[in-house]
This record gives C-alpha cells, structure tokens and sequence, in this order.
C-alpha cells in the first residue's frame, strides 16, 4: 500500500518466453501434410477403403491446422510478449520464423531507438522570464514487460513525460547569465542536457524504458518579452566591451607613462601628466579617429 491507502503498482519485469524456432515446426507441418496427402490418395485409389487412412487424414489436418495458427515473425530488434489469457509468459526476442503453441497470443513491440522532438513548450527559467524550449530525445524500450503492462500506452508517456522533464529543467536554471556565475540555459548545453537525460531517465524507468541522448533544439525568449531581453543584452554586450576597452586603455597609458619615466624621455609634472593621461585615454577610447593637433613650440 502507498500514502493514502491506494494500492501499489504492480511492477512487470521481462522474462524469457519458451518458444521455439519456427523452421523445425515448419518441417513438421510438412511431414504432416505428406503424409495427410499419401494416405488420401492412397485411400481414394484402393478398392477397399481402410478407416484408419482416412483418421490420419483427419489428424494431420487438425494438427497441421494448430501448427499454422503458431507461426509469428519477429524482425530485427523486435519482440512479441507471450500471453496465456491475459498472463503474461514471457518476451521473444529471437529474430526469424518462430512458432509458439497456437493458444498463446503474441503481441510484438519494437525495442529499436526513437527519436522525438518536442513540441514548444513556455517555461518560466529560475528568474521568472517566459522563455520557449523544446527537447530532442532518443529513446528504446529496454523491459518489454514493463512498456506494455505498466502504463497505458508507452509512446504517450514518453511525450508527457518529456514535457514534464523540459518545464522541469526550464525552472530550475536561468536563461543567461552574463556574470559567468550560474550554469544557464544557453550557456551550458552540455550540463543542461545531463541533467535533462538523468531526469527523463528517472521518470520512464517505471516503463522500462532508457534514454541514450538528450538535448535542446530549441531555445529563446518567450515573443511578449523577446524585444526588451534583446535590448538588455544588448545594452549588457556594449557595457562590457567598453569595459574592456577601458581596462585595456588604463594598462596601454600605464606602460607609456612608465617607459618615459624610466628611459628620461620627458619630465612631466603632475598637472601635465594628468593633461597627458585624458589625451591619451580619448585616444585610445573614443569610438572616432582622432585629430593630432602638432606643437611647434615650447612644452611651456
């Protein structure tokens, strides 16, 4: 019993199915039909009938008939799960002519990889921005058992289950993040993508199902907000470039006062060491070519 007294599920677990190879049977049916054959003949052209020739036509028929009705197929990487009147008996998973007894229903099921992109889903990311995401996933069924008997329908799973792991991640992280501090949406696929298989994983392991690969295809701010996070990352990109170029000014004036004073070029006080260092820094940071004005005079 779980919380509140609802029963638990009761978990399904893939088992080997005994069936056999399909060929022998098939080598029987034949057998069977020869002699069904040799002994309706021989019957119908004898002067005297004999009752027995026509019993054995009769069994082979019969036999021959519940031979045909066992005969299945499975293709590469496939499998048919074996039930007796709603009791599971096991999977096939043995490729080729098989052949079980004829009372034995068998349903098969592909265990090949899928792959499924999700629709656009609208997230909100750990900052409370609406951002659309959508999540491509290779899947396969690993537990046969578990795929069939324990959820209703195991392709409609994985897709809820995808969007429930997509909203998932999307709340748990923010979309960017300029300070390099947070892992974020963009910037870190592969994390993200960890998290999201390990997750996905978790959520279809109750229908024997596995998850060999992960990611986002999709990714971006939700329409109502995209205009303005455009503007702010703009905004954010220009700060940063000038700061940058501020921090490489500052060194490049540093280096130039310092290599004067050491090599005696000039003296400067400190009024036109000031005046030399604004120079310099409109120079170096301003975003048009500057124009040298020469003195021809004294530095006085």
């Amino acid at each position: 019993m779980v919380d509140g007294g609802a029963p638990a599920l009761n978990r399904s677990r893939e088992t080997r199915a005994q069936t056999q190879s399909g060929y022998l049977m098939l080598l029987i049916w034949f057998l069977l039909a020869g002699l069904a054959l040799w002994a309706g003949i021989s019957n119908g052209t004898a002067e005297y009938q004999v009752a027995w020739k026509w019993a054995v036509v009769a069994g082979s028929a019969l036999v021959g008939f519940l031979i045909l009705c066992g005969f299945y197929l499975i293709n590469p990487n496939e499998a048919a799960a074996i039930q007796l009147f709603g009791s599971y008996k096991g999977t096939d998973r043995e490729t080729g002519l098989r052949w079980v007894l004829p009372w034995l229903t068998r349903k098969k099921i592909a265990v090949r990889a899928n792959n499924v992109i999700s629709e656009k889903i609208k997230v909100n990311d750990a900052r409370g921005n609406p951002i659309e995401m959508a999540a491509q996933v290779v899947w396969r069924v690993t537990d046969t058992a578990q795929a069939l008997f324990d959820v209703d329908d195991y392709k409609e799973f994985v897709l809820a289950q995808i969007e429930a792991a997509v909203r998932s991640i999307g709340s748990r992280y923010p979309y960017d993040d300029h300070d390099h501090h947070d892992i974020t949406l963009r910037g870190n696929h592969e994390e993200v993508g960890v998290e999201l298989r390990k997750a996905l994983i978790e959520r279809l392991d109750v229908a024997g199902i596995t998850v060999d690969e992960c990611g986002l295809t999709h990714l971006a701010y939700a329409p109502e907000i995209a205009g303005a996070m455009l503007r702010r990352q703009q905004a954010e990109a220009v700060v940063a470039a000038r700061a940058k170029l501020v921090e490489g000014a500052v060194s490049m004036v540093e280096m130039a006062l310092t290599q004067l004073s050491e090599k005696q070029v000039v003296e400067l006080d400190d009024e036109r060491r000031a005046a030399m260092v604004s120079n310099l820094m409109v120079v170096l940071c301003g975003e048009r070519d500057t124009q040298p004005i020469v003195n021809t005079g004294s530095l006085y």
